[in-house]
């Protein structure tokens, strides 16, 4: 089949004999047309190199048919950006809507990026993660009426849509089974208290202790976001000092693996000395620690869902239906 320079509408009604109207709707997955006009359109237009002119679409439209997404670097969790953008991809793949990532640097003004995006129309719809119980990019986009779903909740009143995870239950949980392996004194590494799910998981971890009347510590001096060699010094030194904790929840695998490497530097071993509970979000931690017990985090499928929701958001949907928490999955083996 030839192909011309610049295949237009009218190229591929001419291949298909449908009316270039038809041929634009089954573009844009109308619901009207059916599933094989749109199958048969979307072939030909694979074949021959077709791409939409955005700019006319976006003056006919007012849509971008842009999704933008403001990509944390997340150190802590592994393959985080990578299962997300899965995840959304796959929620994406039979629209029109393409994804364009910026980055949301730890510390910086993410009120900007957000401030710069409504204020040019780059995009459709939002999605950003790392909410804190009033965030200012939530707010912002709430009083815009610009579409968004974020990963994670906030405090306000006013409902907006979000994908989390059930960070409580998973603090919960973790904590009990290390009460459950006999720890005496277990220790909780939270995100910086600005994070609303720093919150979450410190309610599930005192809930636990509490209910088993033991010991328990959370570290002053780290977070989540510190480098890995300050978590794993930090985890060291404590080791050598009295009524160390014997037990640890981490919220990653990161910090477990430095939490194992600070212990073994001061010759405790995983298992006997202590133990840990992690959330796990990859294959790594099982495979090269296998002493670890670990709590599933399904990233792939948070993204999926985030994009589910966004697009229900962007088609007019109320944001009282678009709120998702995500249990952990006790057990599971991936």
């Amino acid at each position: 089949m030839l192909k011309s320079s610049k295949p237009t509408l009218r190229t591929i009604a001419d291949l298909t004999g449908f009316a270039v109207t038809t041929v634009s709707r089954a573009l844009g997955n109308a619901p009207q047309i059916s599933a094989e006009t749109r199958r048969r359109v979307h072939a030909v237009a694979a074949e021959i190199g077709y791409l939409p002119d955005r700019a006319a679409q976006r003056l006919k439209t007012g849509r971008t048919n842009v999704i933008c997404v403001l990509l944390d670097p997340h150190e802590e969790i592994l393959g985080y950006g990578i299962s997300l953008m899965h995840g959304l991809a796959k929620a994406l793949q039979d629209t029109s809507y393409h994804l364009i990532v910026m980055p949301n640097f730890i510390g910086g003004a993410n009120i900007d990026a957000v401030r710069h995006i409504v204020r040019n129309g780059m995009a459709d719809g939002l999605i950003f993660s790392r909410t804190e119980p009033f965030d200012p990019r939530v707010r912002l986009l709430l009083e815009n009426g610009f579409p968004f779903v974020t990963h994670g909740r906030t405090e306000f009143t006013t409902p907006h849509p979000y994908v989390d995870y059930d960070n409580f239950s998973f603090a919960y949980e973790a904590t009990k089974r290390l009460i459950a392996r006999g720890r005496r004194k277990p220790m909780i590494i939270l995100p910086p208290k600005r994070m609303t799910f720093s919150q979450h998981l410190l309610h599930g971890f005192m809930t636990a202790v509490r209910e088993a009347g033991v010991a328990y510590e959370i570290p002053g001096e780290i977070d989540l976001d510190c480098p890995v060699e300050q978590i794993r010094d930090y985890m060291s030194r404590r080791a050598g000092e009295p009524d160390a904790p014997d037990g640890f929840a981490c919220g990653g695998e990161v910090s477990a693996l430095a939490t194992i490497t600070g212990m073994s530097d001061h010759g405790l071993t995983l298992g006997l000395e202590y133990d840990i509970v992690a959330k796990r979000t990859s294959k790594l931690l099982s495979q090269i620690q296998p002493k670890v017990e670990t709590i599933y985090e399904d990233l792939t499928d948070t993204g999926q869902q985030m994009g589910r929701v966004l697009l229900a958001r962007i088609a007019g949907d109320e944001a009282t239906e678009m709120q998702v928490l995500l249990k952990p999955q006790i057990g599971f083996s991936a």
